[in-house]
């Protein structure tokens, strides 16, 4: 399992997930994305991004970290933490010293040093969003920020990322009476009704 940069290719790909997992995605540009790839199947399980926030001529740039998703069958196994880590390094990578989340999952993300941020404390553009979001997700979304350098993830997730294989399928396999097919009386490969 590895954590890349999302390519043109993984676009249809992430427009479904995001949809899949009922997250926002305002915005969308793929190339904003990271994304957890498993090496041996190639099967994609989890992804997120990094959105710019451009200040005014008084105020700094900031670095939200938004549309973080994993899919159901790659959860508990890490995905997650380290799609999060590498939208950190890459915030700090560009020079940004504090990364802000609005999210209302709060206690994932505070496991890794997240720190809740009052509203009124909160940039003049990630207020804003901040109002996007609670009207998309509902009123239980909160500020988080952290400080790069105190980004912690626990072993836990890096021995669980290491060897991370998906759930068991959990839709049944589709047989031929699904399809009002007869086994035993079909002679054709297609059987056409006739």
């Amino acid at each position: 399992m590895y954590v890349r940069d999302a390519k043109n290719r993984d676009e249809a790909w992430l427009l479904d997930a995001i949809e899949q997992l009922g997250l926002d995605d305002v915005a969308f540009r793929s190339r904003d994305y990271v994304i957890a790839v498993d090496e041996e199947s190639g099967d994609r399980a989890g992804f997120g991004r990094l959105r710019l926030h451009r200040g005014d001529e008084d105020e700094e740039n900031r670095i939200e970290l938004t549309g973080i998703g994993v899919l159901p069958e790659w959860r508990d196994r890490g995905v997650g933490a380290h799609v999060v880590e590498r939208l950190v390094d890459t915030a700090a990578a560009d020079g940004f010293e504090t990364v802000y989340v609005l999210t209302d999952q709060p206690e994932y993300l505070t496991q890794f040093g997240f720190e809740r941020v009052d509203t009124d404390d909160l940039p003049p553009a990630l207020s804003d969003r901040l109002t996007e979001k609670r009207e998309f997700l509902g009123g239980g979304v909160v500020g988080l920020e952290l400080t790069v350098d105190a980004f912690e993830m626990a072993d836990r997730f890096r021995r669980a990322f290491k060897d991370a294989e998906p759930t068991g399928d959990d839709e049944p396999e589709e047989s031929a009476e699904d399809f009002g097919i007869d086994p035993d009386s079909a002679t054709y490969k297609y059987d056409t009704g006739r």
